[in-house]
């Protein structure tokens, strides 16, 4: 068997994160459902406990103490995202409940003020339906089109094809930086140089690169990025839109409220400068500074498991683990008679979807749930991906830089029984 960093005691790691240690049907928890949400270290579940103990107020609008205390946790969280990301500036960071409202906050914005009839949308194939469906009610809006770009049977984009279909009409690409069900990730930077060189606007969802990938928005030179905050060992109910300043100063206001405006009469009303243009009402604040530990959290963990430190060794060092973790489980499930692995790109992240002969995808999530193993099964909200794969569904095990060889060999001997149980 190969082993993971001696250096590192992962143990002692796993320890920082308090549901790691449940027991599940008598059995201890393998959390191998990653994609779905990545569990919360203990620091950050004591800054958000913290904040409400000892902060907790409404931003931006008090003079008292406890608001000023808030809004300078609030905002320096944002400063520790615009870092994670390597944007030029904090105002292009724009605080969401999700990566799905970022992307409908841009889809909304780009059919006012760019789009038109007759105008071409480009998604990949491979696209969370959170990345097709607001592009598509663009398209209802404005009489625009949204095509898809066809991928491989590996699960790759099909880079010949996507430069075929680029045009004068081709007004907006967005694409996934890492697919959340086959693991794929896909040359982004490429991808968006090439939609620049038609005119076209670009946009990358980044939920699933953002837990494994470090970030750089300014190398990418996507106008828009979003992350999924509870996927980033977060809280949920927190997303993140960073877009290049020039782009949000020209999109319209989102939503209407408190916070984002600069005047209100009723003869019409001035909107605030941007971020807080697009940031009504009063934010999850709490979610925020859990937002800002966990980025604490990874910097602290490159400290540790990394000479070169911070946030570029923990990514570094978080790469590696995840890298023999998901090559030991596709080594492992390959050898099953009967399965079949979807997503065979060698440039992927850590992900591992399959498919079993015998039994359907949710038995398999069922049984081994039964032996305290955590997995996803279903289409992953990637419908027209299925469809192009021909299947339903698929199981789906995906692993963080906390998971184990030892969790991968109880994936691999669950599926071998529910193999014997279903044939």
């Amino acid at each position: 068997m190969i082993s993971l960093s001696p250096v590192v005691d992962i143990s002692k790691i796993r320890a920082e994160f308090p549901v790691l240690s449940r027991i599940i049907n008598g059995q201890p928890l393998a959390y191998l459902d990653n994609a779905s949400t990545s569990q919360k270290p203990e620091a950050v579940i004591q800054a958000m406990d913290r904040f409400y103990r000892t902060q907790n107020a409404n931003i931006h609008r008090g003079v008292h103490q406890l608001s000023q205390e808030a809004t300078q946790a609030y905002d320096l969280a944002r400063e520790k995202v615009r870092d994670l990301l390597q944007a030029n500036d904090a105002r292009e960071i724009v605080f969401t409940k999700g990566c799905t409202e970022a992307i409908n906050l841009v889809a909304f914005g780009l059919s006012t003020t760019l789009l038109k009839p007759g105008d071409e949308i480009l998604v990949t194939t491979m696209e969370h339906h959170s990345n097709i469906v607001p592009w598509q009610m663009a398209a209802e809006r404005t009489g625009a089109v949204v095509k898809p770009i066809p991928i491989t049977d590996e699960g790759e984009v099909d880079m010949e094809a996507y430069a075929s279909m680029l045009s004068e009409r081709t007004k907006v690409v967005a694409m996934v930086h890492v697919s959340n069900s086959l693991g794929t990730i896909n040359p982004v930077k490429q991808m968006v140089a090439m939609a620049h060189n038609v005119g076209a606007k670009t946009l990358v969802d980044g939920a699933q690169a953002g837990p494994h990938l470090r970030v750089d928005v300014k190398d990418l030179d996507a106008d828009f990025y979003t992350l999924s905050c509870h996927k980033h060992y977060a809280p949920t109910g927190v997303g993140v839109l960073y877009g290049k300043l020039e782009h949000l100063e020209a999109l319209p206001a989102y939503q209407g409220g408190g916070d984002m405006i600069r005047t209100v009469r009723f003869s019409g009303s001035t909107y605030a400068p941007v971020p807080a243009k697009f940031e009504a009402g009063t934010p999850n604040v709490s979610g925020v500074i859990g937002v800002g530990a966990s980025i604490d959290y990874l910097r602290d963990l490159g400290d540790r498991v990394s000479a070169e430190g911070g946030l570029d060794g923990a990514f570094r060092w978080i790469g590696e683990q995840e890298h023999q973790l998901t090559g030991y489980a596709q080594q492992r499930l390959r050898e099953i008679d009967g399965l079949r692995i979807t997503g065979t790109s060698p440039t992927k992240a850590a992900v591992v979807a399959f498919t079993l002969e015998s039994a359907h995808p949710h038995d398999i999530g069922t049984v081994l749930d039964q032996h305290g193993i955590a997995i996803r099964a279903g289409h992953h909200c990637c419908m027209p991906l299925m469809e192009r794969l021909g299947v339903s569904a698929t199981a789906r095990a995906s692993f963080a830089f906390y998971n184990t060889l030892e969790e991968v060999d109880r994936l691999a001997d669950a599926v071998i029984l529910v193999k014997e149980l279903f044939s």
